[in-house]
C-alpha cells in the first residue's frame, strides 16, 4: 500500500526502510551462520580421525565476536587443538618417513562457505 508523505520526510520514511531492511538482514544472517556452524561441526566431527575418540568429540562451537552487522563463529578443538594441523596435513615420524594427512576440516570448510552463502541468499529473497 502506497504511503503519502511530504518532501520533508522523505530522508526520515527512507532511512526508516534502510533500518528494517538491515535488522532483517541481521536477523536472516545471524540465523545462517548459527546454523551453518552446527552443520560444520557435525561434519568436521564425522570426518576426524578416531582413535581413542578424544579428538573427535572435541569440536565445538564458539561465537567469537557479534557487532552490528557481524557475526563471527569459531568451529575449533578444544580438547586437542595442537592435532588439527598434523593430522590434516600430515607429519613426519621421529624415525623417518611421513604420515599421511587425513583431511576433514578442509571438506567442511568448503561446505560451510557455499552452504553460508546458500541460506543467506534464499533468507533474503
Amino acid at each position: 500500500m502506497a504511503k503519502k508523505i511530504t518532501v520533508d520526510r522523505l530522508s526520515d520514511e527512507i532511512m526508516d526502510a534502510l533500518e528494517e531492511y538491515r535488522e532483517m538482514t541481521d536477523e536472516v544472517v545471524q540465523t545462517a551462520v548459527d546454523t551453518v556452524s552446527k552443520e560444520t561441526k557435525k561434519i568436521v566431527q564425522a570426518g576426524s580421525p578416531v582413535q581413542t575418540g578424544g579428538y573427535q568429540k572435541g569440536w565445538a562451537v564458539k561465537k567469537t565476536s557479534a557487532k552490528a552487522g557481524q557475526v563471527s563463529i569459531t568451529v575449533y578443538n578444544r580438547k586437542k587443538p595442537g592435532l588439527t594441523h598434523l593430522l590434516e596435513k600430515g607429519h613426519a615420524k621421529r624415525g623417518g618417513g611421513r604420515v599421511a594427512g587425513q583431511p576433514h576440516i578442509a571438506p567442511a570448510e568448503e561446505y560451510a562457505v557455499g552452504e553460508l552463502e546458500n541460506k543467506i541468499k534464499r533468507g533474503l529473497s
